[in-house]
């Protein structure tokens, strides 16, 4: 028997037999799309699961890029947050694994701020201003690549950020969790997304990964995670519609 989108019964529950094993979960959303257009689920199950499924990241590591991705503050995506790091813990992440990633996604705004006091910078005489601490610039050449922050106009501008920022790199994550290399994964998942694209990060990040011994088909996988979260626009309006469909139908 055809369903409204044109599909049987029978390739219906194909359809959703393949997105949960693709995707690993089933919300009223895709329920919605499943019943009025079952292409969409179909290839969305294929083109969403391709990166996770032919990478080379491990489970673990591709289900903590998506605990940043949905806890991005780009992003807040609460549902997927919970399916991710469920599941996350499930393939043998840690506690302090899970926290070192939200250190990372609380950092991740700073970058915005580097660039435009850079651009300050650029209509200020900073010749003007005394130059960098020794030890400031010490820490900053330390651990600013690594962060995809270039923090010499900041520390030129306004030493005192600088320090409690540096502070918080340093002292704000977990004393365990992801190694540098899984870190500067995380970073470029989080700089690369649609949500928060930062082309400068990215280049600044790219480099220090591939000197922390990552291949490039790590970090394309790291890159192509953050794609398919555009869907939640999709959940968004699927879940709407249905909701409008329903209200009309319960006119009298």
């Amino acid at each position: 028997m055809n369903g409204p989108g044109g599909a049987t019964d029978a390739e219906r529950a194909q359809i959703k037999a393949l997105f949960i094993a693709e995707r690993g979960y089933w919300r009223p959303w895709t329920e919605t799309m499943l019943e009025s257009c079952p292409g969409f689920v179909r290839q969305y199950a294929r083109y969403a699961g391709y990166p996770a499924r032919t990478g080379p990241l491990s489970e673990r590591m591709v289900e903590l890029t998506y605990v940043a991705l949905d806890s991005s503050s780009s992003h807040l995506f609460e549902a997927g947050l919970r399916t991710h790091m469920k599941r996350a813990l499930e393939v043998g992440a840690t506690q302090a694994d899970i926290f070192d990633v939200l250190h990372l996604v609380a950092v991740q705004g700073v970058a915005g701020v580097c660039q435009a006091t850079d651009i300050l910078g650029e209509f200020v005489d900073l010749r003007t201003l005394a130059a960098i601490d020794p030890k400031l610039q010490a820490r900053i050449d330390r651990l600013g690549a690594a962060h995809a922050l270039r923090l010499g106009a900041v520390a030129r501008l306004d030493p005192g950020y600088a320090e409690v920022l540096l502070d918080f790199i340093e002292q704000g994550g977990p004393a365990a969790g992801l190694t540098p290399a899984e870190r500067s994964l995380v970073q470029l998942a989080l700089h690369a997304c649609f949500t928060a694209f930062n082309p400068d990060a990215i280049r600044q990040i790219v480099p220090t990964a591939l000197s922390q011994g990552l291949a490039a088909g790590e970090l394309l996988q790291a890159i192509e995670l953050g794609a398919h979260l555009a869907v939640h626009g999709t959940a968004l309006g699927a879940n709407v519609l249905r909701e409008i469909n329903g209200a009309q139908r319960e006119k009298p």
